[in-house]
């Protein structure tokens, strides 16, 4: 017999700096963060509605932003039973 697992739920997205955004150049950072579940938990973050995932762990890092990383960032969040995603996070690259 196998126990139930909780399924993923509330998942959150934060970036480092303030209204998500990030001068020409500077490192970005952002992290998804899980209120619940049961692992193990695989992340995949997706840009601009993208099906094809920018990183696969919890925290995507960029060592120089550029014009093409503005827009909205969401992370993906699944276990063995159940996916569940951010609300979309907007970072705009001045």
């Amino acid at each position: 017999l196998t126990p139930a697992g909780v399924p993923v739920s509330a998942v959150s997205l934060s970036v480092q700096h303030p209204r998500g955004q990030v001068a020409l150049g500077d490192r970005l950072v952002r992290s998804c963060t899980v209120a619940m579940g049961t692992g193990p938990l695989s992340f995949s973050w997706h840009h601009g509605g993208s099906a094809t995932p920018l990183g696969t762990g919890s925290c995507l890092e960029l060592r120089h932003a550029g014009d093409n990383d503005s827009g909205h960032y969401q992370c993906l969040v699944s276990d063995r039973d159940s996916v569940a995603k951010s609300a979309p996070l907007n970072v705009t690259v001045l």
